[in-house]
């Protein structure tokens, strides 16, 4: 198949404007403003979204085409229908939209025939975690890549970005408390962690990037740090000493295994391996390529009290 340039797409389509999906567009956007050969930007959004001062009216206003479906409940056909008529698709919905999502996303982008797919990996390394996993939606982003390996008509390309920084610290994963950092397995364990931001840069830099990125795994990371060191990083930002307590695989085991429904408890132990939830960070995308990123000590000075 032919491989068009930047000025030949014709569209690329982000599907979903949450968090991740903003970010992503926000930056999409300022690449295109100004170069009147880019390609367009669309975005696919809920239908409750029509309403007035919502979503749609936002990415309307700086140029971006709005298409409606709900990817949760549309068909396979219906999706396709949609995505059809976009180069390249992004997509920014994660694993609120439901089980099966990711799926028929990537079912309909290839029946569609989409030329180039961004799926939504923008988490761990799946690959080496493999099936099976405390975290059972993990088996699902698995699929995924088995479909797209397993095909060579779309191009597709999977961003790697650890956790998002800021769920480090939601107070309901429990790693950063009020005076507590808890370690998951062990105080060396390590996280590669990506702001959203970031995340939204770097892909629209990867979408662009020459020579053309095509059927790879790309790693990024805003950061990559021990558990040792983030009790550190919340002394120094909030100039006291914190309690360290460690939370041993067993401990986190048997608190899976007492509330297997629990989605914290399940991160909990997924985070707790020593692999799949962090690669160095000198060899990630963005050091690379010498792009700058919010480290955890940055994003803990501006948003820890």
């Amino acid at each position: 198949m032919s491989h068009p340039t930047v000025a030949d797409i014709g569209s690329i389509l982000v599907i979903g404007a949450g968090e991740l999906g903003a970010a992503v567009l926000t930056s999409l956007c300022r690449r295109r403003d100004g170069h009147p050969d880019a390609a367009t930007i669309a975005v696919l959004l809920r239908p409750t979204d029509r309403m007035p001062d919502t979503r749609a009216a936002r990415w309307s206003s700086v140029g971006v085409a709005v298409e409606y479906a709900d990817v949760a409940t549309a068909s396979v056909a219906e999706l396709a229908r949609i995505l059809a008529g976009h180069h390249t698709v992004i997509s920014c919905v994660g694993f609120a939209a439901g089980p099966g999502v990711q799926r028929k996303i990537t079912e309909a982008v290839l029946s569609a025939g989409v030329a180039r797919y961004f799926p939504w990996q923008f988490g761990v390394d799946y690959d080496e975690i493999g099936r099976g996993s405390a975290q059972p939606v993990f088996d699902e982003q698995l699929d995924v890549r088995d479909m797209l390996r397993g095909q060579r008509s779309t191009e597709w390309v999977i961003v790697s970005t650890g956790m998002f920084t800021s769920f480090l610290f939601e107070p309901a994963f429990g790693v950063v408390a009020t005076d507590t950092v808890h370690a998951l397995g062990s105080w060396d364990h390590e996280l590669t962690l990506t702001t959203p931001e970031d995340i939204g840069v770097l892909t629209a830099d990867i979408v662009s990037a020459r020579p053309r990125i095509r059927d790879a795994v790309i790693y990024l990371a805003g950061d990559t740090i021990s558990y040792r060191d983030l009790a550190d990083i919340v002394e120094r930002v909030r100039g006291t000493t914190v309690v360290r307590k460690l939370w041993s695989t067993e401990f986190l085991d048997e608190q899976l295994a007492a509330g297997p429904d629990d989605p914290m408890r399940r991160y909990r132990a997924v985070f707790a391996r020593p692999t799949g939830v962090a690669w160095p960070k000198q060899w990630s995308y963005n050091a690379v390529r010498g792009i700058a990123t919010t480290t955890v000590e940055d994003w803990a000075k501006a948003n820890l009290c």
